[in-house]
């Protein structure tokens, strides 16, 4: 029992009966209904994304569906509507203009180092794809979701690395040097202003959890 709870409360989201992937996959119901009402074949960027992601959501060999995941490593895929590429999600001159039906990322934008980086990706997801699909942790919410710690986003960064190397309150582990010192330098999390910010023309939907706001979803889907 103790084991299950540890499983379910402190896994990464990639495992499939982890809170955090409960979340996920309530985000994700809410995506495919906006794709079902797309005429096929529907074209897709996931912008920062894994194969797992898309299995997981139940999309693997959907005909009519084709996705394409880039992310900093290309790879083979089994299934015949995923395409893994490399690439980087702040310069996607590879594509022209509205060059997908959708542009999708899920909890990437936030692992950009600095503002100027988000802004890119922001500008090239809108430029390459007719619709778009944001989502991104809300920097206020109590929990910091990489770390699972209450308030760690706002401690300052020398003790939040002592606390991830040399205990285990994150996530019931010991961070490595090299995994603590990339997380801390990479996150930036974003408020309700900075994604307007970023996407002034996209609508922001909020994901909530006991009435406080989880996450934050732009996209410009229709009604």
């Amino acid at each position: 029992m103790i084991k299950n709870f540890k499983s379910w409360a402190f896994s990464d989201s990639s495992v499939q009966n982890s809170l955090g992937n409960n979340f996920r996959q309530k985000r994700m119901a809410l995506f495919k209904n906006q794709i079902q009402q797309l005429k096929k074949p529907i074209n897709i960027l996931d912008v920062g994304g894994y194969e797992g992601f898309w299995i997981n959501a139940g999309l693997a060999n959907v005909p009519g569906i084709h996705i394409t995941i880039l992310n900093l490593q290309a790879g083979k895929s089994n299934y015949t509507n995923f395409e893994i590429i490399k690439g980087d999600g702040t310069n996607l001159s590879a594509f022209k203009n509205n060059s997908f039906d959708i542009v999708f990322s899920n909890s990437v934008i936030e692992h950009l180092y600095n503002k100027t980086q988000q802004k890119k990706m922001a500008e090239e997801i809108v430029r390459v794809g007719r619709y778009h699909y944001v989502q991104t942790p809300n920097k206020y919410f109590f929990i910091e979701p990489h770390y699972l710690l209450p308030y760690f986003q706002f401690i300052p960064k020398n003790i939040r690395f002592f606390i991830l190397t040399k205990t285990k309150f994150s996530r019931l582990k010991k961070w490595s040097t090299k995994e603590a010192r990339q997380y801390l330098d990479e996150i930036l999390l974003l408020s309700k202003k900075d994604m307007k910010e970023l996407f002034p023309l996209s609508k922001l939907t909020r994901e909530r959890f006991m009435g406080m706001t989880k996450s934050f979803v732009v996209h410009n889907f229709k009604d």
